[in-house]
């Protein structure tokens, strides 16, 4: 077992994300890929995954051998916490985990479609108006169309403050009261009942908060998008088809996974041994940190093909979803129940745009060849848009 000390761990400011990379390879190649056991400057131990072949149990194991601490939420409904699991249950089902085209599919095509105007209206796009357009349907979609323009629950949401946290859990329980049955919030009172649904704007909430990390990985897809003619192109061509009004958009979603490998919500996933474990020879005691290094993994030049290039047809290879080294939605009992719906939504706001539009110009310019940088700040995306 190898011991190493002062250990600089893989979640770091996206300056870093390059070196952190290299780090991790250079631990692999001194070390071997077997689990690697670290210790940070704080003395605190950390079990590294480092090898593919480890990251199925990683998913695999129990809340009660491996649980999440912190909570880290990594898309549509995805926090990697353990809520119960009536409350899980809940949220599959109402979410439509298990289907590519949500039962509620019409009326959320319908907001986005409405609601992407505010993307293309001036020519540019940037965070700020993504953020508003995705927000309101975001709104719509969860509690319904009044709350479409309720940008004062919007700032609440926004705040840890727990009287910030008690005025939206108010303003979406008075939605609750006439949410359609088509809502999300609808669908979770209605569906499920009371026995299963002990806080019902506690999801909304969630899901809310979740659906805020769409607008970046739009930007980055249209991005990448437009750097890429031909993928655009063939993008657009399906938007422009029926796949669009049925929310299928094969083509679009394997663009919006692929931009989620190159560029994870949540790039590391930290667990914690809640009882004494071994990992391939490494004894680790209960309370060890357990890091999965996702975008590590999902770009590693040594495991993955073209790795640092954006190749959404690899989406379409049998068996690309359960690659447990492919992971922008988690694997197993915690993978997250909104990666349909957020698949959903984000190919269909793409292809809002796309229909009448092509991606020109974008800050940051990407080359289209070489290796992509590690990191897009949301922040610093600009898109340039042209009529079709």
């Amino acid at each position: 077992m190898a011991l190493v000390r002062g250990f600089v761990p893989a979640r770091t400011r996206p300056g870093t994300a390059r070196a952190s990379a290299a780090f991790l390879r250079a631990l692999r190649a001194r070390h071997g890929d077997a689990p690697l056991l670290v210790r940070e400057r704080s003395g605190k131990a950390i079990l590294v995954l480092l090898a593919p072949g480890d990251l199925g149990r990683f998913y695999a194991e129990p809340v009660s051998v491996l649980a999440a601490d912190p909570p880290q939420t990594a898309g549509l409904g995805c926090a990697h916490a353990e809520p119960g699991p009536e409350q899980r249950q809940t949220a599959v089902e109402v979410l439509a985990a298990d289907v590519p085209v949500h039962p509620s599919c019409g009326p959320f095509l319908a907001a986005v479609a409405e609601e992407a105007r505010h993307l293309s209206a001036s020519g540019t796009l940037e965070l700020a108006r993504a953020r508003y357009a995705v927000g309101r349907a975001a709104r719509r979609i969860v509690l319904g169309d009044a709350a479409a323009a309720d940008e004062e629950l919007a700032g609440w949401l926004g705040q840890s403050r727990t009287k910030s946290r008690a005025r939206a859990a108010r303003r979406i329980q008075e939605y609750a009261r006439h949410a359609g049955a088509h809502t999300l919030l609808g669908r979770a009172v209605r569906h499920a009942g009371p026995a299963c649904v002990p806080d019902p704007s506690g999801q909304a909430h969630q899901w809310l908060l979740a659906l805020d990390s769409l607008p970046a990985t739009l930007l980055r897809t249209l991005l990448l998008l437009g750097a890429h003619p031909a993928e655009q192109d063939t993008a657009a061509a399906e938007a422009a088809g029926g796949a669009a009004r049925g929310g299928e958009l094969p083509r679009l979603r394997a663009c919006v996974r692929e931009s989620l490998r190159l560029y994870p919500v949540v790039p590391d996933l930290i667990r914690v041994t809640r009882t004494e474990t071994e990992w391939r020879g490494v004894r680790c005691p209960a309370g060890t940190s357990v890091l999965l290094p996702v975008a590590f993994h999902q770009r590693d030049p040594e495991r993955v093909p073209a790795a640092h290039v954006f190749v959404p047809g690899r989406w379409k290879n049998p068996g690309a979803d359960q690659d447990t080294r492919m992971a922008p939605f988690g694997h197993g009992g915690s993978r997250c129940p909104g990666d349909q719906l957020g698949l959903l939504l984000t190919a269909a706001f793409c292809a809002e745009v796309l229909r009448d539009h092509r991606v020109g110009g974008g800050r940051p310019a990407l080359d289209p060849v070489g290796p992509l940088p590690a990191t897009l700040d949301p922040y610093g995306i600009r898109l340039t848009f042209t009529r079709r």
